[in-house]
């Protein structure tokens, strides 16, 4: 005969472990490892079928802001040093020009097909999937492109862009630039560049740029060209955007501001007079034509009447 602390054994264990009937917990399990299976099968199939249509749409969108907005770009050499390094991307902006003007001191992307040669050869690629790779590479900024190039902007259309000042200085419109801040310095030695290891004097011609790189022993800039027919200078339309920021890697992501010496007031006033300086020699060279071409007509009235 059983006690009643041995008969309550059972009614607690009910009264804890369920208030279903053990039949219902058993088709509750039933269900789970068969229809709610079912159904994480089928989310995880779903999944699979939309990811290429996610990726396909990424790509799209990738494109399309590429195309117009913001491009990422590989830095392949060292012409740019210390302010780029090679392997760095930086993103450029493509629609800031069609709002302002190009300035002094922006460093640009251009295109220089047909006018300057590469500084860095690649090999093509010897097969189609190694091609589409490149250029899927070099669409999202983690492959070089041998016919962008990415340098400073020293002049613009007008300006006289010379060197050297008695200083050793590059001046534009005949006002000195400080380039300390960002000519390249040796991290070994810190022994800086000189803004150049050789002389030139160019004005601008309108729709063209005065570029250079800020390592200015290894850069393959305007100074180089100058036998090509824009003298050095690259044409305004070839220019893809301003870059404006490091992306990667991540520990120098950094903005890419237009250095303080290229904000003087000076440069843009004696740019200003340029266009004024042969406009008042044209007027001081017409004085006598007139004065002379009135006399010689006074001088054959006077003959006719007599």
């Amino acid at each position: 005969m059983r006690s009643e602390a041995e008969g309550a054994v059972p009614h607690e264990k009910q009264a804890v472990t369920s208030g279903q009937d053990p039949v219902d917990d058993a088709a509750s399990e039933d269900e789970s490892s068969t229809g709610g299976g079912k159904s994480k099968n089928k989310k995880q199939g779903s999944f699979w079928k939309e990811l290429p249509v996610l990726i396909g749409v990424a790509l799209v969108l990738a494109l399309v802001i590429k195309a117009f907005a913001v491009q990422a770009f590989y830095i392949p050499s060292a012409s740019m040093e210390n302010t780029l390094q090679i392997g760095d991307r930086v993103l450029v902006n493509k629609i800031v020009y069609h709002t302002r003007d190009i300035k002094r001191g922006d460093i640009v992307v251009f295109n220089g097909l047909d006018s300057w040669d590469p500084e860095v050869d690649y090999a093509e690629p010897s097969n189609p999937v190694s091609k589409v790779l490149r250029a899927i590479g070099t669409t999202f900024g983690v492959a070089p492109n041998e016919k962008d190039y990415i340098k400073r902007v020293i002049g613009i259309p007008g300006d006289r862009v010379k060197c050297c000042d008695a200083q050793g200085r590059i001046t534009v419109n005949g006002v000195p630039l400080d380039e300390k801040r960002y000519l390249f310095s040796d991290p070994q030695t810190d022994e800086q560049n000189k803004p150049s290891n050789e002389t030139f004097d160019h004005t601008v011609k309108p729709g063209q740029l005065w570029v250079m790189g800020d390592h200015r022993e290894v850069s393959s800039d305007s100074r180089a060209h100058r036998g090509d027919p824009g003298g050095g200078t690259i044409p305004v339309s070839r220019v893809i955007g301003r870059a404006f920021v490091i992306v990667w890697p991540l520990d120098r992501i950094g903005t890419l501001p237009i250095p303080k010496t290229f904000e003087q007031p000076a440069l843009n006033a004696a740019a200003a007079l340029t266009p004024a300086v042969p406009l008042a020699l044209g007027f001081v060279g017409a004085v006598p034509v007139v004065l002379v071409r009135r006399r010689l007509r006074i001088r054959f009235a006077r003959a006719r009447d007599s």
